[in-house]
């Protein structure tokens, strides 16, 4: 099946549930009811053409981007224009996410202000529709906008995101940048001068602290939205600061952990070689875990126990309770479990690396000293990052970042490098000594090394872009482990 049969089979699938939503670098092209088409091959270019009472358009189709049941998006060439389109056809019966809806009409209002407050440039592309193929996240508006021969890659965040959305901004318009040279390249002249970014008014701290890890040259401007989305103001990054984290006392931990010792040691016996105990940052708590899945909670004197929020306080009533949690937890929480899809084997993969690593650091580098390292710290609230954060030190004293991921994830190394940040910006206040951590440790001055540790097939493609483009005072070292790392931790590469 050649390219115009296939695309003419899959809008023939499309469009029989009914009626179809027919999107053009994001915006709706009404007048479409009853639409009728036509694919037709000519030499080695594909047509198409759609039509209905009201609406006539014509494309000539680049390539199929994504298609999925119900859904069909295009590459498109629009006449008379230099830069492809993006076609996206959707089954009007499957509902609209109400996120899909909120970036529809915030892109209408984005392209206005751009119209507005640009009115000598040209908005050559804007779109809030995914790019699977090249990891780009629908939840942004993103488009190009042309100066003369220079264009900006932008990329804008609705002020109704949540704050992991806009705080993953920056990752996201690393990559549309390189997408958007990558187009450049392939087409006569023209430059890519940068990234511009467009945040929410008062929620661009995150992104700004992030600026300081790019490396001199890559050009990204912030810029922040106004209430009315009218306006877009200019950020400088300096102007920010460093964003609020703390340290918590090293005697504070311990005394918590002293307090709790004798009911943490009762519990820890039924199963030595899988449970743990750290103090959550902030707290005077103390979290009981089996292979990193937390089951307990030790607080005011008290031992909590149970799964999630099913937990009850210990009596010798309920011990035998316990018994069977643990034995359950032993069962499905192990490397070889009878059902490796079973939620007790698949929960918190993170926090089970973790104690992994925290009980043999050298399993990833021999270098590391067994002696410190420590879970969270410095500690800052910025929700579930859903990255594990330790740190550490050498044997020759020079403080280490671990960020530890068994999933692919985007945002990995944008995350590290914000860890990595804060770690330095403590380093330089010596706040680890003053506060109890390395004692004994002759620490030395050089910035931290930062190891990005994940199983080796779970790196996902975008950290390669992202990574080229990061300062090179910060040292990265790539650890790929093995998949089957529950069963013990192996490196199988490194860069």
């Amino acid at each position: 099946m050649d390219e115009a049969q296939e695309l003419k089979a899959f809008l023939d699938e499309v469009l029989t549930g009914g009626s179809v939503e027919v999107y053009e670098d994001g915006q709706l092209i009404a007048g479409l009811a009853g639409m009728q088409f036509e694919v037709r091959r000519q030499g080695q270019r594909t047509f198409l053409h759609f039509w209905s009472e009201e609406r006539n358009v014509a494309r000539q189709v680049v390539r199929i981007a994504e298609k999925r049941s119900g859904q069909l998006i295009l590459e498109v060439q629009r006449f008379g224009r230099a830069k492809p389109a993006t076609l996206e056809f959707v089954a009007a019966e499957r509902a609209r996410a109400p996120g899909r809806l909120t970036r529809e009409k915030f892109l209408a209002r984005f392209r206005q202000l751009l119209a507005e407050q640009f009115p000598d440039d040209e908005v050559e592309t804007l779109t809030c529709s995914p790019d699977l193929e090249h990891s780009i996240s629908g939840s942004y508006v993103r488009g190009v906008l042309r100066q003369g021969r220079r264009s900006w890659a932008l990329m804008a965040a609705s002020p109704d995101e949540d704050s992991a959305t806009v705080d993953a901004i920056l990752s996201y318009g690393l990559l549309w940048l390189d997408r958007t040279r990558e187009r450049v390249r392939t087409t006569a002249g023209g430059l890519t001068a940068g990234l511009r970014l467009y945040l929410p008014e008062g929620r661009s701290a995150v992104t700004a602290h992030r600026f300081q890890a790019l490396a001199p040259g890559t050009n990204v401007e912030l810029y922040e939205l106004d209430s009315t989305w009218r306006r877009a103001y200019p950020v400088d990054p300096r102007d920010i600061g460093n964003l609020a984290t703390w340290l918590t006392p090293r005697r504070e931990v311990e005394e918590t952990l002293a307090q709790a010792r004798e009911t943490i040691d009762t519990v820890r016996k039924l199963a030595p070689e899988a449970i743990d105990a750290v103090v959550p940052p902030g707290t005077r708590e103390v979290s009981v875990r089996f292979r990193g899945l937390e089951f307990a909670r030790w607080k005011n004197g008290m031992l909590y126990f149970g799964l999630a929020d099913d937990r009850q306080p210990l009596t010798q009533a309920n011990e035998n309770r316990l018994k069977e949690l643990l034995v359950e937890l032993g069962t499905h929480r192990c490397p070889d479990p009878p059902d490796p899809n079973h939620p007790l084997y698949r929960m918190q993969g993170e926090r089970w690396l973790e104690t992994m690593v925290l009980n043999e650091p050298a399993r990833l580098d021999a270098r590391l000293d067994p002696r410190h390292i420590y879970p969270q710290v410095p500690a800052f609230s910025a929700g579930d990052r859903g990255v594990i954060d330790l740190l550490g030190t050498t044997r020759e004293g020079r403080l280490a970042v671990i960020e530890l991921k068994v999933s692919e994830d985007v945002n990995l190394v944008l995350q590290a490098v914000d860890y990595w940040l804060r770690v330095r910006w403590h380093q330089e206040q010596a706040d680890f000594q003053r506060y109890g951590y390395f004692v004994g440790v002759e620490m030395q001055a050089k910035p931290p090394l930062l190891y990005l540790a994940a199983p080796g097939l779970r790196y996902h493609p975008a950290a390669d872009v992202i990574l080229k483009v990061l300062s090179p005072r910060i040292e990265i070292q790539r650890v790929g482990l093995n998949e089957n790392w529950r069963a013990g931790i192996q490196v199988i590469f490194r860069q």
